[in-house]
């Protein structure tokens, strides 16, 4: 006898009551034994209430498949809804369903929501948390994460991508995530690799934890993969939200304006005395940034990876603003291998959202060494140099203290398309400091005279009385300003908004070619 239309909708009710418990209460209360939330808790936390529409609940794995269950939802969950109000679309890898492996429909399933989010100009979240791919499923699992990758390198630039880790990500899955924007992790948790322990013993004899070869903490510190590493899973969606307010929808809308009452005119006493008098006396950059920013509120990006560099966001006066800067309390704030990777990632993913960038300029030159000239600083810092020169993006540079050298000219000069360019009275703008100037120009007077140490000071007191300001730049027009560091605030909430319609094209070519 056929059902009637009531008996159709308790089928239905109870088939969403069935996908909605994933592979059933053993297994998410096994899944809240190690600290970690369910596919479906997360995705409550993330999104504003009562906004998640899910599709594609009732997929599942194809039937006859050896080893291979025919769950609803076949591991993954997947809709859009809303942050802040902001249309986002998202999937979540549910452990709880054969350890949320990958196979073809659970492929399909991402590819489809990155295809949505790309159509209609929203940010995609994905949400990691798998044993990999489905071996069961043979090549048709390979084929799902090559499809996915394919669909994040068609996006890329388009519309902005977040992942987050919250267990395990190995082999192929990896990438997936190293291809999207920003990478969260969490500690103690979640952990990405090629190969794992168990291989690496096995191949190398070498012994190693899942933590340290692959954990938050690694990738956040040592390879740079994660740009951010929470404490827990809470933390880590909520980070999302927050870098989701400096974040346009796509790479054809600008980032959302901040309204606030911090006064654009704000002079901070401070500035006037932040710069040490003694040249090689460190200080903390951040105190410059948060100083000068609204209201302190600095979102910092990659804080524990290479920190002689520092990247993240900030308002002006409203207007969202990527800021680099030099870190002198760390090598002195010297470029190398790693920060000029970070920087140069950074430029490169503001450019794409219009996203002004904002540089603080501090900085004695390229760290030396056999280890970076071994390491390709050439090539690492070429990239940084290459993603300045190519970004069409409002750029702003304040020089606070030194610019020397190739650094000067890598870091957002006038000369690599720098829109604004300007200088605090302690600023010196030179091919080398002093000391180092006058060794190799007076070399042979200074060993030639009686008293070397005496003539070396008064030659050094004369190339700073000559060369150690920012005057002679300001005089060819290197520098558009030198201001006083108390007026920095109101200078580049003024120059970010007369560039905010700034219109520059690239010459037409398929793509140039970076020295990655």
């Amino acid at each position: 006898m056929p059902k009637t239309n009531e008996e159709k909708i308790t089928e239905l009710r109870e088939k969403r009551k069935t996908a909605r418990l994933g592979g059933g209460l053993d297994a998410i209360i096994n899944q809240h034994k190690k600290n970690k939330l369910t596919s479906r808790e997360r995705i409550d936390l993330l999104l504003d209430p009562n906004t998640f529409n899910e599709i594609d609940m009732f997929v599942h794995a194809a039937a006859g498949i050896k080893g291979v269950e025919a769950e609803l939802t076949d591991g993954v969950i997947g809709g859009w809804g809303k942050i802040d109000g902001r249309k986002v679309f998202v999937f979540a890898q549910d452990f709880t369903i054969m350890g949320g492996s990958l196979g073809e429909r659970h492929a399909e399933k991402i590819c489809k929501l990155l295809d949505m989010s790309r159509k209609m100009g929203c940010p995609i979240i994905g949400i990691n948390d798998s044993g990999g791919a489905r071996i069961q499923e043979g090549v048709f699992s390979l084929k799902g994460y090559a499809d996915v990758f394919y669909r994040c390198v068609m996006s890329s630039g388009v519309v902005p991508q977040i992942t987050a880790i919250m267990g395990p990500c190995a082999g192929g899955a990896v990438y997936s995530p190293a291809l999207m924007d920003f990478v969260f992790m969490v500690k103690e948790s979640s952990y990405m690799f090629l190969t794992g322990p168990n291989v690496i013993k096995e191949v190398l004899n070498e012994d190693v934890t899942f933590e340290e070869l692959g954990g938050a903490l690694t990738h956040a510190q040592k390879s740079g993969v994660a740009h951010f590493a929470a404490n827990n899973e809470e933390e880590g969606l909520m980070g999302i939200r927050a870098l989701l307010r400096y974040l346009p929808q796509n790479n054809m809308e600008d980032p959302p304006f901040h309204p606030n009452d911090d006064d654009p005119r704000r002079e901070d006493p401070v500035l006037r005395h932040i710069i040490p008098d003694e040249p090689a006396k460190p200080y903390d950059m951040k105190d410059i940034i948060t100083a000068v920013v609204d209201n302190g509120e600095f979102f910092e990006v990659q804080p524990l990876f290479a920190k002689n560099v520092i990247i993240g966001f900030a308002t002006l006066g409203g207007r969202v603003a990527g800021i680099v800067a030099n870190q002198p309390k760390v090598l002195a704030g010297c470029l190398d291998i790693h920060s000029s990777d970070k920087a140069a990632r950074f430029i490169r993913t503001c450019d794409c959202f219009n996203i002004p960038i904002v540089t603080f300029q501090d900085v004695p030159g390229f760290l030396p060494g056999k280890a970076q000239e071994w390491g390709g600083i050439i090539r690492h810092g070429a990239k940084m140099l290459y993603a300045y020169c190519e970004a069409t993006v409002p750029k702003l540079m304040v020089v606070t203290r030194k610019s020397y050298g190739g650094a000067y000219c890598v870091m957002s000069s006038k000369h690599v398309g720098g829109d604004y360019n300007v200088a605090w009275p302690s600023s010196e703008v030179a091919v080398m400091g002093s000391r180092g100037a006058v060794n190799v120009l007076y070399r042979k007077e200074i060993d030639k005279a009686k008293k070397q140490d005496e003539l070396r000071e008064k030659l050094i007191d004369d190339y700073e009385d000559q060369f150690s300001h920012p005057y002679i730049a300001a005089s060819r027009g290197f520098l558009d300003e030198v201001i006083e560091p108390q007026e920095t605030r109101w200078k580049l909430i003024q120059a970010l908004e007369m560039f905010a319609n700034k219109r520059e094209t690239l010459p037409p070519k398929k793509h140039g070619n970076m020295p990655v």
